[in-house]
């Protein structure tokens, strides 16, 4: 609608438009106000030119007695001094007479147009030079001033006139003044009530009509109409506004219909996000694979209202599906699908193609050769199961009646079949980790059992052949001798069973630390009559360290507690645990000790001190071992807090402790 406007208005003739009308009326208004003005400035001047000759003529009648009485006192005069005096009066009068006639712009002077006023000039200036000046120029002195006495009546009476006639026009050229001002005064209220009228008429009442197309708009009245009396612009708004309250009535009516569209679509995502919230929480729970894709198939075919429904999941080689579960199949059908190839069937073919959904399975060719439709089931839909962009297999909904899924609900089962791949991957992946912990765990064990127990038991057979052949050869004292040895040797096998035994069923919870760290030197103390000190720092209110470190550390502490019990003879041990910036943990005893060059030479390393080396490269730290031939061992090991904050937690210890 806005980008017809302009071209509504493009159409309006030039005359039509409401700027045209308000131009033209002020200039013919401004027109008449310069007419006006412009004649009352032309008769002010007139007048002011009248004015000029009404003095000038008042002027000869002065001049022409000053005459008179110059030629008076010209006959009694004997110095001859009166005629240059006359003779500049004179002068004088003609200069008048002729600036009468011709007039002077500049003062400004000027006769009216009368042809009566110019007629009557005539008569003074050819009387004033044939009478009057003709007087004056008699020889005899006496005789000119009576003569100019004689017509001096006579000019005075036509210069009257001349006066009057001007006087006359004068006077009507005033009331014409006057009557141009009250015409004027006339026009500039009839105007204005005029520019009143068309501003009301052409502006305030348009206004006022759309303001109240408005206000009855802001009170939901979206049915108003204006109606076009007038092609101009505010015709063109009037219009503009209809269409725009048509525009608004329909959307308003519309508005309901569009809320409850919006309201459903809201509470499909509601429920999509419902579902899928519903469906992570139950994934991420710690159950098996059946129980979970059991869990998985109820909900879903809850969520849908299917009728049955059925989890496969692909061979290691991707070249069957073999049926995991499934609820509302018959038991021919389970048995006939419990393994199909990729490929066949809707089942199969979903994995490769991607989603499958059939709305009648009557319809398809060979219908009777599914087993769905022998179920009774009329539509089917498939769906992968996927983890990272790899197939691990497939799910199906199976429903008795005629069910079309709508686009929504189809992506929220591709994701909802994402998030079962995503769960089944992770059970396999954490099967592995607890598979991989527990043969590292085992390894460890059996390295134990074969350095420890193994060589106790080899030593203790060999004690016993000597023992056999002694008391074969009858030597009871070589005996007597063998039997302590196989009764020490016995006692340390079996410190040895109970060392590892107790090692390896270790457990830690959060902050539990120290508290393991005491329980150990308490049993080493009981194990052996040596002089233990124990200094900790930073651990009183806990650890950053992860469960598996925690594990770690004290296996660590242990087998250096074993070492110095089995090989130190150390009379005094120290332990010192600190955790600040880093977290450090040392073992000192004073001990017999052993040179580092003779075990390298020998070929062979202690099992603790292997076991020590390894579990600290399990959990990133550094481990120092350092002795010296009759002044004793110390072990040290030195872990960063900061990586142990950001190193992630597994649950190896979980799967050791199992394991074992």
């Amino acid at each position: 609608m806005g980008n017809s406007q302009p071209a509504m208005l493009g159409q309006l003739k030039l005359w039509e438009r409401l700027s045209t009308r308000l131009t033209a009326s002020v200039v013919v208004a401004l027109a008449i106000f310069l007419t006006m003005i412009g004649w009352t400035l032309w008769l002010s001047w007139q007048m002011e030119g009248a004015a000029a000759a009404i003095n000038d003529a008042g002027t000869l009648r002065m001049r022409a007695n000053q005459v008179a009485l110059s030629l008076e006192a010209l006959s009694h005069d004997n110095e001859g001094k009166i005629p240059a005096r006359l003779d500049r009066q004179l002068h004088k009068q003609a200069f008048v007479l002729q600036q009468l006639r011709q007039g002077d712009p500049s003062r400004p002077l000027m006769l009216p147009r009368d042809s009566a006023v110019h007629e009557q000039l005539e008569q003074v200036t050819q009387y004033w030079y044939s009478q009057m000046v003709g007087s004056v120029r008699l020889a005899s002195t006496q005789e000119a001033a009576q003569q100019y006495q004689i017509a001096l009546p006579g000019f005075l009476e036509k210069a009257d006139h001349l006066v009057h006639l001007i006087e006359v026009d004068n006077a009507q050229k005033t009331f014409l003044l006057r009557l141009l001002q009250v015409v004027l005064l006339v026009i500039a209220v009839v105007g204005a009530g005029a520019l009143i009228y068309l501003v009301y008429r052409w502006i305030l009442f348009p206004i006022t009509v759309l303001r109240n197309g408005v206000n009855r708009m802001a009170e939901r009245d979206f049915s108003v109409s204006l109606p076009i009396q007038r092609r101009d612009e505010f015709g063109e708004l009037s219009d503009g506004f209809n269409l725009m309250a048509k525009e608004l009535n329909s959307l308003y009516l519309d508005l309901g219909r569009r809320v409850e569209e919006k309201t459903q679509q809201l509470a499909l995502r509601n429920a999509s996000l419902s579902a899928l919230y519903e469906m992570a929480a139950f994934l991420s729970q710690p159950l098996e694979i059946e129980e979970m894709c059991r869990g998985f198939l109820d909900r879903v075919m809850r969520q849908f209202k299917a009728d049955g429904g059925s989890i496969r999941t692909l061979d290691p080689r991707h070249d069957n599906l073999r049926l995991v579960l499934s609820q509302g199949l018959s038991a021919s059908h389970e048995q006939h699908e419990s393994c199909i190839k990729v490929g066949a069937c809707f089942c199969g073919q979903a994995t490769r193609s991607g989603t499958v959904s059939i709305q009648d399975v009557g319809r398809i060719r060979a219908p009777e050769s599914f087993h769905c439709l022998n179920d009774g089931f009329q539509s089917l839909n498939v769906f992968q199961i996927m983890a990272q962009d790899e197939v691990l297999g497939s799910f199906s909904l199976h429903f008795k009646a005629s069910r079309k899924l709508t686009a929504s609900e189809r992506h929220l089962l591709e994701t909802l079949g994402k998030h079962l791949g995503v769960a089944l991957q992770n059970r396999r992946l954490l099967g592995e980790t607890r598979q991989l912990a527990m043969e590292q765990e085992r390894n460890l064990f059996a390295q134990g059992l074969h350095d420890s127990i193994a060589q106790g038991l080899n030593f203790l057979n060999l004690q016993l052949q000597m023992l056999d052949q002694s008391l074969r050869n009858n030597k009871v004292d070589e005996a007597k001798e063998i039997l302590p040895l196989l009764r020490a040797g016995v006692d340390e096998s079996y410190q040895d069973v109970r060392e590892l035994l107790s090692n390896f069923r270790s457990r830690l919870g959060e902050g539990e630390l120290l508290d393991a760290v005491c329980e150990t030197v308490e049993r080493f103390q009981r194990q052996v009559d040596v002089l233990v000190e124990l200094e900790t720092e930073g651990l009183d209110e806990g650890t950053a360290l992860t469960q598996e470190q925690q594990l770690q550390v004290l296996f660590i502490l242990q087998e250096a507690l074993s070492n110095v019990r089995k090989h130190a003879q150390a009379k005094k041990v120290e332990i010192l645990i600190r955790e600040g910036m880093d977290f450090t943990l040392q073992v000192i005893d004073d001990g017999v000790g052993y040179e580092e060059e003779a075990l390298g030479h020998e070929g062979r390393e202690q099992l603790g001190r292997r076991i020590m080396k390894e579990r600290a490269a399990r959990i990133g730290a550094t481990l120092e071992q350092v002795s010296t031939v009759g002044k004793g061992a110390k072990v040290s090991l030195w872990l960063p807090v900061l990586v142990s904050r950001n190193r992630p937690d597994d649950s190896a210890h979980t799967a050791m402790q199992e394991g074992v």
